[in-house]
């Protein structure tokens, strides 16, 4: 699609400091009050509760595959930590104003792939599962889902082939789940892949094809030749809800673990959560859920690299996936992996409209700043992607149009027992040798 530049940065002043690489934050003007934003979706939280109860069912075959998972019955699920030492670092280094408190929640630590892409890839995958076992009888609805891990249903499942496009997380949870039960998988890859991510997938028996180009090529060519084989399912990352519902079951596990650590969530205690986005399904799924919990007590912004602000582009102009960075000048060239998208999903671009209170975008460079800070204060390893979601702790305070939201939205005098998250999205399964080179090369 041909874009006038110049008109919309007439039109849309963000877009001009966009451009500019600057670091911004962005008000969403659309956003209204959670009854409203509801009005004609697609999805509720029905669809979330059966999300839910699918993945309970699937806990036994969770458990046989993946042993590790034994101690929480099945479930893949992280922590919530709060990070005070991070916190005082913010405010000491960045001037950062953040009344309340912060917490981390660790989807960078998720079993078996070590990602917030394990909530979606992996309950997509098991969704596939279940339909196709119970469709050919592999599985009667009253048997458990142990069944599934027996030699003779691994059988039937390598009949089948299962392909996705990833920047990397996303493939890493699709190829880890789907060998495990028995698939062919194959994992489209952009040249923003990196390459431990590349060899960990081909260790488990995943066929990797690599891409010179962007996110967007790989997920292109990974739908066509899926589409010219009748036994193969493509995960579509930019319009898939099941992958988007898979991570909107985090909104109620995150319940569960506020309510253990008598943390309140109401009128008088607003939660602010600050989430890294690539295309937008896993920031998407989760502020659904999160939304569909806490309704108008819960703030949700999403956090991009100033070089691939898919969504903040496509959200702006109210383009969505019409649009796409290098549309407006820019590379969607980033460090941070996981986030190098160029253009957003237009799916979740309607969804999160009028439910997201707005964007931060961040430098490369802070990430590293980020990642270094961390470290230090709570010696908590994460990958640069995974870093951007403390833009949002660090500059909600100070900057004005963020001032402006929590006046506009009467949250002034409740920031004192306000609680934030910053969503980190990946890290725990990145190889020592590549932690020593993080190290060496970024954090010195």
């Amino acid at each position: 699609m041909r874009t006038d530049y110049e008109d919309l940065a007439k039109r849309y002043p963000v877009i001009r400091a966009i451009r500019q690489e600057k670091e911004v934050v962005w008000i969403n003007p659309d956003k209204t009050s959670y009854i409203e934003s509801m009005e004609g979706q697609e999805l509720t939280i029905e669809d979330v509760d059966d999300a839910e109860a699918r993945l309970l069912r699937f806990a036994p075959l969770i458990m046989r595959c993946f042993p590790e998972t034994k101690d929480k019955g099945g479930l893949i699920e992280s922590a919530l930590c709060p990070i005070p030492r991070m916190k005082e670092r913010l405010e000491q280094k960045y001037g950062s104003v953040l009344p309340g408190r912060l917490y981390l929640k660790q989807d960078s630590h998720l079993a078996i792939a070590g990602s917030v892409k394990a909530r979606g890839g992996i309950y997509e995958v098991l969704k596939h599962t279940e339909d196709l076992a119970l469709t050919h009888k592999i599985l009667q609805p009253d048997e458990s889902y142990e069944k599934l891990a027996d030699p003779a249903s691994r059988d039937f499942f390598s009949g089948y082939t299962i392909q996705v496009g990833s920047t990397g997380n996303l493939g890493m949870s699709i190829g880890i789940m789907g060998a495990a039960i028995g698939y062919r998988v194959m994992v489209h890859m952009s040249a923003d892949a990196k390459q431990w991510k590349k060899d960990l997938l081909k260790s488990r028996g995943v066929t990797v094809r690599e891409y010179a180009s962007d996110y967007s090529e790989a997920v292109k060519n990974g739908r066509k030749l899926s589409d010219e084989d009748p036994k193969s399912y493509f995960v579509d990352d930019e319009n898939s809800r099941d992958l988007f519902l898979g991570y909107a079951v985090a909104a109620k596990r995150l319940a569960v673990q506020l309510k253990e650590q008598q943390v309140a969530v109401d009128a008088g205690h607003p939660l602010f959560v600050y989430i890294p986005c690539g295309v937008g399904g896993a920031p998407g799924g989760i502020s659904f859920g999160l939304k569909q919990i806490f309704g108008d007590h819960v703030h949700c912004f999403f956090v991009e690299p100033t070089q691939a602000p898919c969504m903040l582009v496509g959200l702006a102009t109210g383009l969505d996936h019409k649009i796409s960075v290098q549309d407006v000048g820019l590379t969607g060239q980033t460090h941070a992996d996981g986030l190098a998208v160029g253009r957003p999903s237009g799916f979740v671009g309607g969804v999160m409209r009028t439910m997201l209170s707005g964007e931060f975008t961040v430098r490369d460079a802070a990430l590293y700043g980020y990642m270094r800070d961390l470290l230090e204060t709570e010696e908590i390893f994460l990958e640069p992607s995974a870093c951007a979601a403390f833009e949002g702790p660090a500059r909600l305070g100070t900057d004005d149009s963020a001032q402006g939201y929590i006046q506009e939205n009467g949250l002034a005098d409740k920031m004192a027992r306000a609680t934030h998250i910053a969503w980190a999205t990946g890290g725990s399964l990145v190889p020592e040798e590549v932690r020593e080179e993080y190290k060496n090369t970024y954090l010195r």
